[in-house]
């Protein structure tokens, strides 16, 4: 391959006279006179002392440079922000959540961009940037790896973050007491990575490893290990490799490719949170991903994980038998991958499994076929009279596939979970949580505290919950998000009221109110959207250029840039 080939991004900044203001200043940062010859890396890092999940990650963005560096390329590390799901959940904060990832995005695209990277490298460890860093990546279309910074080992007792959002209901049930509380406080997390079950980030860094864009297992090493320290060395040594061959997420990011990630996700019994991304990220591949189409894939893919928070096994558990590779390899093996998917080793799916070697003969972590979690997906579209352009279910089987209840309906996540704990919701409420939507938060909060307060108050089989907002990977229950059209929009959500039945059916893909159409109508001639406080800043012009979360909840063009490219 010729050299222009490989340096048509970073010539422009550091070749002939007129750039030598830009080599001067690239000096001072580091660069030698060698180094001006060399493809340029940037290294995205998600870094910060904000959470656990990503306060390792500038150790990860050294390793990653140093495999760049010794394969002839020059890093450049940069920095992105991101914000703590599990701090801010339940407060006015989590509406920054996933606008966060909106953020992130829009970030790595500016300094890469900008700067004239020849390759890209981002390094995520939770929920919002790591789909972030891949919608980046779809956007700048240069050779690029995706590196996960792994997940967190287990507390005491096998304990997680999702232990102490539990021990919150159980202590408003008055099963545990002040000091058993702060004993569960205080052992959950203990030390750097990702929450440790099959919450959103492992989902998340699983479908990454599944769409091509990681290497073999980056999505299954605890983030402390030397498993992690050496993947970041090999992704630095790959994206070189990317380079040279001219490899891009175009050659990677297929229809056939999100198929792959829909399927590993199904399997491990992941995130409804996945839908969300997976519909985000394929919408900046220019992929013509749909709610649908979970729904089809879903009916030949079961369950075969038994991890949290549904199941048993925490993610250390899973990576203690060999990870997802294996999984994968069954998967494959049972035509339910497409094999001929390029990855980012430069090599197809296929050939990076066929050396695979299967789960030990002992394990109970992964299911076989035959004895499935759950036949088919445990991520159920819903569409009916609440939801006509579709909601998103997590139904493991373990809840029933059928639950039909009076509504207990609330206009914000606080003043249900105020409800859940003053013992106000009780056996056969659905409680609807409004206006908690991408437009309505705005920016779509997570239900963690309200169903996990369920749970710890032992209500889990007896109570629903539905919003227009999302949920946590760690929420489980009988619980439905996404709906849409939203309660802000004016969606049949906003209509619903106390005492309504509704029904929720995982057989038939429904969820209905036992309300006439005629008087949804009266109700809708009376309705009016509610005010907000949110008037301008970040969550102003999200709010105003948010789309809907049956497309991903993407930001949008404005109408006037629309206009000005039809024409």
């Amino acid at each position: 391959m010729e050299e222009k080939q490989l340096r048509r991004y970073s010539r422009v900044v550091v070749d002939g006279v007129a750039q030598a203001p830009s080599r001067a200043m690239l000096r001072a940062v580091g660069f030698e006179e060698k180094d001006f010859a060399k493809p340029q890396v940037g290294i995205a890092s998600t870094w910060s002392m904000i959470t656990p999940c990503n306060m390792h990650l500038d150790d990860l963005a050294r390793e990653a440079a140093s495999g760049v560096d010794q394969s002839d390329g020059k890093a450049v590390i940069f920095n992105t922000i991101t914000v703590s799901d599990g701090i801010s959940m339940g407060t006015e904060g989590m509406r920054y959540s996933l606008v966060s990832r909106e953020i992130i995005a829009d970030s790595i695209e500016a300094v890469t961009g900008a700067q004239g990277f020849d390759g890209v490298i981002t390094i995520g460890g939770c929920d919002k940037n790591m789909p972030a860093c891949v919608m980046a990546l779809a956007r700048i279309n240069r050779p690029s790896i995706f590196v996960y910074g792994g997940t967190i080992k287990p507390g005491a007792g096998r304990r997680d973050i999702v232990s102490v959002f539990e021990a919150v209901g159980a202590h408003a049930a008055g099963n545990i007491s002040d000091q058993q509380l702060l004993e569960v406080e205080q052992t959950a997390i203990p030390g750097p990575g990702a929450c440790g079950g099959m919450y959103t980030a492992n989902t998340m860094a699983s479908a990454i490893e599944a769409l091509g864009l990681s290497l073999g297992n980056s999505s299954a090493q605890e983030a402390v290990s030397s498993s992690k320290i050496e993947d970041c060395r090999r992704a630095g040594a790959a994206v070189m490799n990317l380079i040279e061959r001219n490899i891009r997420p175009s050659d990677i990011l297929t229809f056939e490719a999100f198929e792959n990630a829909m399927t590993v996700v199904i399997a491990l019994g992941g995130s409804t949170n996945a839908v969300l991304h997976l519909l985000a990220m394929a919408n900046e591949a220019s992929v013509a991903l749909s709610l649908d189409d979970f729904e089809r894939v879903g009916k030949r893919v079961p369950v075969l994980a038994d991890v949290k928070p549904s199941g048993k096994y925490l993610m250390s558990e899973l990576i203690a038998i060999g990870g997802i590779q294996p999984l994968m390899k069954r998967l494959l093996d049972k035509g339910l991958l497409h094999g001929d998917c390029l990855t980012v080793t430069g090599k197809t799916m296929a050939e990076n499994l066929s050396d695979v070697d299967d789960y030990p003969a002992e394990q109970t972590v992964v299911r076989g076929f035959d004895k499935p979690i759950k036949a088919d997906s445990h991520l159920v579209v819903l569409y009916g009279n609440v939801a006509p352009d579709g909601a998103v279910a997590k139904i493991s089987g373990k809840e029933g596939l059928r639950f039909v209840g009076r509504a207990r309906v609330y206009p914000s996540e606080e003043l249900a979970l105020q409800a859940i704990l003053d013992g106000i919701v009780a056996a056969g409420d659905v409680v609807v949580i409004r206006y908690e939507g991408p437009r309505g938060g705005p920016g779509m909060r997570e239900m963690l505290s309200p169903t996990s307060a369920i749970m710890g108050k032992g209500l889990g089989a007896d109570v629903a919950l539905i919003t227009d907002g999302r949920f946590s990977g760690g929420s489980h229950g009988f619980v439905v998000g996404h709906v849409t059209p939203e309660a802000a929009l004016g969606g049949p959500i906003a209509l619903l009221e106390d005492g309504d039945q509704i029904t929720i059916d995982a057989q038939d893909k429904r969820i209905d109110v036992n309300v006439s159409d005629d008087e949804l109508a009266r109700r809708r001639d009376r309705w009016q959207r509610p005010k907000s406080n949110v008037t301008r800043g970040t969550l102003a012009k999200y709010r105003a250029m948010v789309g809907t979360a049956s497309e991903g909840a993407v930001t949008v063009a404005p109408e006037w840039e629309k206009n000005a490219s039809e024409t």
